[in-house]
């Protein structure tokens, strides 16, 4: 058996999700079935660097899986590319050790957000941006960011429903680039909890339209308490940008 690790992209607009559910199309469920394709109907089960919710995308998505078929890296993303929907592209293959883990190997990730503020929005990023027509104050904003980065209990900023106890996570780099009426939030950290990303990116928000004060983000992460922080952006202005590994 030879462990595989693939970086793959997925557009998430049609997926109910990436993890197999026990109804709706998902990003797992398809590579797994055409996985299984290859492998004469037998079962090959992949793990993830993580999970991501409907709607959500990626660009740098990666996983790994085990398999008996001897296969090089470059003809497995020529077969699995073949097989997969549209929305699912194979970009990286390689060999890994056999104690490769695409999510307990990972040492970090980096996320992207994209925003567009224009008034009546651009039909063509309705499910790749989200709309935001309100002005945003970009000094605010800038004056936001470093309360955020450093090592942080991160309560304040995760779904209410995590069950993951240790909510400490590091946040190396946030920045924020706009061209015209977009906006683009890069944020990269050693790790994220559950709409994480997405509840910091609807506090800059309210940060953004003067509702709440950039020094009080360091309150807010004092609180440790979900109520505190602003509403959670929807999903598919989110990208999982890029999965750090030590090599």
């Amino acid at each position: 058996m030879t462990r595989y690790k693939l970086t793959i992209a997925y557009d998430g607009t049609g997926f109910a999700g990436y993890q197999i559910q026990p109804a709706g199309r998902t990003v797992q469920g398809e590579i797994e079935r055409c996985l299984a394709v290859m492998h004469k109907g037998g079962p090959v089960p992949v793990s993830a660097s993580g999970r991501t919710d409907a709607g959500v995308h990626a660009r740098g998505q990666v996983l790994h899986f085990d398999s008996s078929l001897a296969i090089t890296p470059e003809r497995w993303i020529k077969a699995l590319n073949a097989l997969l929907p549209a929305d699912i592209r194979v970009l990286d293959a390689q060999e890994a050790e056999s104690t490769f883990h695409a999510r307990f190997s990972a040492v970090g990730k980096e996320y992207v957000y994209k925003l567009n503020t224009s008034r009546q929005g651009d039909v063509f990023q309705r499910n790749y941006a989200s709309h935001f027509p309100y002005p945003l104050d970009a000094e605010l904003l800038d004056a936001a960011i470093p309360h955020f980065l450093g090592t942080h209990d991160f309560t304040s900023f995760c779904s209410a429903r995590s069950e993951v106890e240790d909510k400490v996570r590091t946040i190396h780099h946030l920045e924020l680039l706009r061209d015209g009426a977009d906006w683009t939030i890069t944020i990269r950290g050693d790790g994220f909890l559950y709409n994480m990303v997405r509840i910091i990116v609807g506090t800059l928000l309210d940060v953004g339209q003067g509702k709440i004060e950039p020094g009080s983000i360091s309150e807010l992460l004092r609180a440790r308490d979900r109520t505190k922080a602003g509403k959670t952006a929807p999903a598919h202005g989110l990208y999982l940008n890029r999965v750090f590994y030590e090599e």
